[in-house]
Parts: C-alpha cells; sequence; structure tokens
C-alpha cells in the first residue's frame, strides 16, 4: 500500500541496525577479513542453502565437499531458480542488491559468470571488507556468540581498536555446561572451562565458580547479554546432594545419566546461569524447541550446524512458568528475550511473557523475533500478529540476524518491509489510524530505538 511504501521509507528505512544476536565469527571482524570470493562469503557454513541445494538434488560435494569454489557457487545459480516461494530467494536477490549493486537481473545458471566476476571484483575492495561491510549496512552494535570458555582475545583487540566504528560485544552462551549426554565431551569442556577460569574443578561448587568468573571475564569485556540454547526449559526441584551427586557421575566417573537426575542438574544449573545474568543486570534469551542433529550419518560425517535440524513438538508452557516464577520469587529474573522454534508455542509465549513483567522496565519479557524456520514472510507476520494481540508491539526490541554471513543485514531490511506492510495496510483498512508520525516512531522505535533503550549498552547513539 501507499501507506506502507511511506512508513518504510520515510521511517524505517535509514535507522541503523543494532544486531543483538549473530554467529558471525570476532577474528574475522578483529583482522578485517577479505573475503576471496562470493562462495566464501555467501555459501561457506550457511546451512540454509545447503539445505536448499540438498532438496534440488545437489550432492554434498557442492555443499560442504572439496568441490571448487566456482563450482560450488554454480551449483547454487542452478539451485536459486528452484527457490520460488521460499525466503533464500527474496534474500538472494536483496544481497546481491545490497551491498553488491545488481537489481537488474536474477540468479540462475546463465547470469552466474557475470554475477560471480562483478562481486568478486567489488570483494576486493575495501569498503567490501568485513568491516567495510558492517559500514556500509549500517550496523552500529553487533553481539556475538561465544562459549565460556573462549578467551575473548578477539574481543580484546576490538575493544582496543579505535578505527573500528561499530560496537562488537560478545554473548555469554554457556549451552555445554548442561551437555552431559555425552560425558566424555562434558568432561573435556569442563577441563577447558577450568583451564580458562583458573579454578580447580573438583565438584559442583568449584564448577560453578569457574562458570561465575568467566560470566565476570566477560562483563570485563563489555558482555551484556547471555543466550541459551535449549530443547526445553528444566525447573524440576532438586536437592544440592542430587546435583553434586550428579555432576560427580557424569564429570568425575563419566557415566550417563538417567533422566531424571539430568532434569534435575540441568534444572539446577540453568537458575544458577539466570541469577548470575539478574545480579549484573544482563539480558538472557532462550531459543528453545529445536530438534538437532536427526541424520546421524550426516551429524557423524559433518558435525552440527550443518543443516539437520528440524522443530520439535514438546510440551513447553508448565516447566517454563516454573521456572521463570522460581526466578522471580527470588528477585533474580533479569530482562528476558524468548524465541520459539515451533509457531504453535507463539501465544503460549506472548501470553507467558505477560505473566512476568515488573511495571518497572518497558517490555522487560520480549518475544523474540521469528526465529530460523520461522524467519521468512508468513513466520514473521504470525510472531508480530501474536505479539500485538496478546502483548505490546510497541515495546518489541526488533531484529535481529541470527546469522553467520557478512551479507545477512538484508534480514534487518526484510524485517522492515513486512512490518511497515503490517502496519501499512492497517492504516488503509482503518484499524490504525492514518497519522503517519505516531505510526512511523512506532516503526523507527522498533527497528532501533527500543533496543538501545532496553539493551542498556553505554555510547550507542539514539537517532
Amino acid at each position: 500500500t501507499e501507506a506502507a511504501q511511506r512508513l518504510y521509507h520515510e521511517y524505517a528505512k535509514s535507522m541503523p541496525i543494532f544486531d543483538y544476536h549473530s554467529h558471525l565469527p570476532p577474528q574475522q571482524i578483529a583482522e578485517d577479513h577479505q573475503f576471496d570470493n562470493l562462495t566464501r562469503i555467501w555459501l561457506a557454513g550457511d546451512h540454509y542453502k545447503w539445505r536448499a541445494m540438498r532438496t534440488a538434488g545437489v550432492p554434498e560435494r557442492y555443499c560442504t565437499g572439496d568441490a571448487s569454489d566456482w563450482e560450488k557457487f554454480l551449483r547454487w545459480a542452478e539451485t536459486v531458480p528452484k527457490l520460488l516461494r521460499n525466503p533464500l530467494y527474496h534474500w538472494t536477490h536483496m544481497e546481491l542488491k545490497r551491498p553488491f549493486g545488481i537489481s537488474d537481473r536474477l540468479l540462475c545458471p546463465a547470469t552466474a559468470k557475470e554475477i560471480w566476476e562483478h562481486c568478486n571484483s567489488l570483494l576486493a575492495r575495501k569498503e567490501f571488507s568485513a568491516r567495510g561491510l558492517l559500514r556500509q549496512m549500517n550496523v552500529v552494535l553487533l553481539c556475538t556468540t561465544d562459549d565460556p570458555t573462549d578467551t575473548l582475545d578477539y574481543h580484546r583487540q576490538m575493544a582496543a581498536d579505535r578505527s573500528l566504528a561499530v560496537r562488537v560485544l560478545p554473548t555469554f552462551r554457556p549451552d555445554r555446561a548442561l551437555a552431559v549426554e555425552n560425558p566424555a565431551a562434558f568432561r573435556s569442556w569442563v577441563d577447558r572451562l577450568g583451564e580458562v577460569s583458573g579454578v580447580r574443578i573438583q565438584d559442583f561448587d568449584s564448577f560453578l565458580e569457574a562458570l561465575r568468573r568467566r560470566h565476570d571475564g566477560f562483563h570485563a569485556v563489555g558482555c551484556r547479554l547471555a543466550d541459551h540454547g535449549l530443547t526445553v526449559f528444566y525447573a524440576e526441584d532438586y536437592t544440592a546432594q542430587e546435583v553434586e551427586s550428579a555432576f560427580g557421575r557424569v564429570y568425575r566417573d563419566g557415566q550417563p545419566l538417567d533422566a531424571e537426575s539430568a532434569a534435575k542438574y540441568k534444572s539446577a544449573v540453568l537458575f544458577e546461569l539466570a541469577s548470575m545474568n539478574a545480579e549484573k543486570d544482563w539480558t538472557q534469551q532462550f531459543h528453545f524447541g529445536c530438534m538437532r542433529n536427526n541424520n546421524t550419518r550426516a551429524f557423524q560425517t559433518l558435525g552440527p550446524d550443518t543443516g539437520f535440524d528440524s522443530i520439535g513438538d514438546w510440551p513447553q508452557g508448565a516447566a517454563m512458568a516454573r521456572f521463570f516464577d522460581r526466578l522471580e520469587q527470588r528477585g533474580r529474573l533479569t530482562r528476558t528475550i524468548l524465541y520459539n522454534l515451533n509457531p504453535a508455542d507463539n501465544e503460549l509465549v506472548a501470553t507467558m511473557l505477560g505473566n512476568f513483567q515488573d511495571g518497572r522496565t518497558p517490555g522487560k519479557m520480549q518475544m523474540g523475533s521469528a526465529w530460523w524456520f520461522l524467519d521468512q514472510k508468513n513466520g514473521i507476520e504470525r510472531q508480530i500478529e501474536a505479539l500485538s494481540n496478546m502483548g505490546l508491539l510497541s515495546q518489541f526490541v526488533g531484529m535481529l540476524t541470527d546469522s553467520r554471513s557478512f551479507l545477512s543485514f538484508i534480514r534487518h531490511e526484510y524485517f522492515r518491509r513486512i512490518l511497515c506492510n503490517i502496519l501499512g495496510q492497517d492504516m488503509t483498512e482503518g484499524l490504525l489510524p492514518r497519522d503517519f508520525d505516531l505510526v512511523g516512531s512506532m516503526v523507527q522505535d522498533i527497528c532501533y530505538r527500543n533496543a538501545v533503550r532496553y539493551f542498556k549498552i553505554e555510547g550507542i547513539p539514539m537517532v
């Protein structure tokens, strides 16, 4: 609609990007990495594209294997015309337009060579380095995702680099503290945690002390967000003796835990981590509901995060309510963002959050943007509708990339266009007043300003 176009072009388009959740490698930003070619920046590590290519009949050699970069790109170009109605089709051509300036042709086998050569020539320029792309896309803040055992050397390097215009901060992601299903891998990780933290880990208390020291270390480097990837929430009753026994069995004895002991252990660790987040006034994020590594042979061959995950269908509400209530009763519930992967949980999340708003922090409990498989037009619309109907859209902290690619910042544009389309349609139909300053101001809040206020990170400009 005309109203949607006006909302986007006059209010949303020029807002800076506050990207509070991504998986970009800190090393590439710290070293201002220059990408060799389009495959290296576009296809490497992108399990969205690999999944689509496999579905189109492309052999694994051209996804994650030893084919040349040109061969991989050509097979991607052959796949793109088959993506109609998939968000990858939109993202692909939006990413070719920004930053490469290609808007007069579609990617297909016939155009692959000229697009390859054009983009590669641009990637050789300084303005197309890792930092150059962040500047081009008007990114003012970027949060990476980091394990507690990370030394954060690259983040320290960036913090001291006055030539770096964008703020790059770590996010504390302690998922492996709960990963007791593989005792050998858990022990190896705990040993590494002890080395990095300087704590001799012998029992559960010293394990928590090591986590606390790394939490402190992250805070000292500017971290103000934690992120927790969960299948479901854990909020079982437990005693200190039960948790100590569980930790000893899996860490010292190398024995797997039964389901009840594992749930009690995870409940204790998750509560302690959330308490640390509250003590430092961080924002905590919970990504939940993913069924991971479903293809055993592919997992053994390629590892995690290679395109073999799906939406899970576990009950979520009861444990989620117990978890947040336990924290709230003890004054340990900090600002929280929930990302559900199953769209059936949209209304559950939207209504659950209202139970724990505190009347002091606007939008303290947030329904996160549509995540992963839901990060597409229909998924974004459904998230916005659920939040609007059962919460306050005006307090929403907006979009993020959740990506491993420096070209993925067009997802902010993608989201902003969909948001403006919804609101513009409502204005046209008389469901919202035709007051562009009123509605446009909310658009700008959602695109940027709410995030600046919510995350409390010093030095981020308000526009």
